[in-house]
């Protein structure tokens, strides 16, 4: 069958550029010949190895460096960027780690174990430790030289950084600039002192929110003494957001993340990190089945009052998941902070009775219509059956709406993931206090009617 895909493959592999398209296509090749990896990938010249070795799964990364000849592991680890190298490197264990440092030349091994020593998820790991950086008393016949020299050698030209005799940094400046001026200009003439930079210890989320506010495909990296380190680029924050989406995604759907496409995780595994959650949810809705049989003797005096439970219960979990995701969205993109939960709660619960009212004068309506043509006999109280609907629903409401925006504030505080507190958790939730609620109020109205 890997025959049958030569042609193609050849075509590809002449291409003199990568395009999203290209790489596509070899990345599903590999995927469909799991048993030709080391042939196919073998073929590829390095800067496209490079390339397509960034976008595969870390199972698919370890298959290839293993299963590639020394001299050819140690050319391809050397021409890995070292971002694209610490984040292959940082999730092996510890021996692997050192056998394949051993490969790389003392330039790059210097680079990679810097790295390797910020925290995890910092803005160092993210970090390629070289830029075009020029000293402030430079003229700009002398920044032209140097990146006519050095530009080969760094991933983005678009930005000259200029810091001072200690290595601080003081400025950047485009390329355009020094190119629409006399070369015997001085960089300190070009200067305004007004830069954009991210610290080395900052966190991925922060890096996030500082490239979205400004429009730029790299920004500088300094310590807290302002020595530039290096940059970081947009296409590591893109590839961040999308990790993060996507591990958001699963911890949303309430299950540990998988780390890898669904396709290449094996079977057991999958079970294993669906399991965890679903158990968990599992006995936490238990607590529902302990509400209704505290209430059995209500729904064999009323059984009119089961017919809507998921009604009722559905829209509380429904109102607090929206809540959540809400919440946890505005939390992410930094408009949300642990100090607005009580803005937050005050602005839910007005939505919530609201949203509840709403729901709850729709039941009224749907109850009074049913009964009235005929479809459906809710018998002599059920005007009152119509009024513990409309109430119920506004009281559920409000606790989903409730619960949904108040509880990634507390999962923060406590420094979880807030993603983790929605959909399935919010609703189990709901649904044991939602049963209470829906119950209490059917016991006040009804009592002694047909209760």
């Amino acid at each position: 069958m890997f025959n049958s895909h030569k042609n193609d493959f050849q075509n590809n592999l002449n291409e003199k550029f990568l395009n999203n398209q290209t790489i596509s296509y070899l990345v599903k090749l590999i995927q469909d010949y799991p048993n030709h990896i080391i042939k196919i990938f073998s073929l590829l010249k390095l800067c496209k190895a490079t390339s397509v070795f960034k976008v595969l799964d870390f199972t698919v990364k370890k298959k290839i460096i293993e299963g590639l000849p020394p001299i050819k592991m140690m050319e391809f680890l050397n021409k890995l960027s070292v971002d694209d190298r610490v984040s292959f490197l940082e999730n092996l264990p510890k021996n692997s780690l050192k056998d394949l440092i051993k490969y790389l030349n003392p330039e790059e091994k210097r680079k990679t174990l810097v790295s390797l020593g910020y925290p995890e998820n910092s803005v160092g790991r993210l970090m390629i430790p070289y830029c075009l950086s020029v000293q402030d008393t430079w003229s700009v016949q002398e920044v032209l030289d140097y990146i006519r020299k050095e530009g080969k050698n760094s991933d983005v030209i678009e930005i000259v950084y200029i810091i001072d005799k200690t290595g601080k940094l003081v400025d950047d400046i485009k390329i355009r600039e020094f190119l629409l001026v006399d070369t015997k200009t001085k960089v300190s003439d070009l200067m305004d002192g007004q830069y954009t930079a991210l610290c080395v210890t900052d966190t991925e989320e922060e890096a996030t929110k500082i490239f979205s506010m400004n429009n730029r495909v790299s920004l500088p990296v300094i310590d807290d003494q302002k020595i530039l380190l290096g940059i970081v680029t947009i296409d590591d924050i893109l590839w961040v957001l999308n990790e993060n989406y996507r591990e958001d995604i699963q911890k949303i759907g309430g299950m540990e993340v998988l780390n890898q496409s669904y396709l290449n995780v094996p079977l057991f595994r999958l079970i294993k990190k669906r399991a965890v959650w679903l158990t968990l949810l599992f006995i936490g809705e238990m607590i529902t089945t302990t509400v209704m049989q505290q209430f059995s003797s209500v729904i064999e005096k009323a059984i009119v009052l089961a017919l809507f439970i998921p009604l009722v219960v559905s829209s509380g979990g429904n109102s607090g998941s929206q809540a959540a995701s809400l919440v946890i969205q505005a939390m992410a993109l930094g408009e949300v902070k642990i100090k607005d939960w009580w803005i937050v709660m005050r602005r839910e619960i007005i939505c919530g009775f609201f949203l509840g009212s709403i729901l709850g004068i729709t039941g009224f309506i749907r109850i009074m219509t049913w009964h009235n043509i005929n479809f459906y006999n809710y018998g002599p109280h059920w005007i009152l059956v119509g009024l513990t609907i409309s109430f119920s629903l506004i009281g559920v409401v409000l606790w989903g709406t409730f619960s949904g925006s108040m509880l990634p504030f507390i999962i923060k505080k406590f420094r979880g993931d807030p993603a983790s507190s929605s959909t399935p958790f919010v609703a189990t939730l709901v649904d044991v206090v939602g049963l209470i609620i829906y119950f209490s109020i059917s016991y006040l109205l009804l009592k002694g009617t047909l209760l």
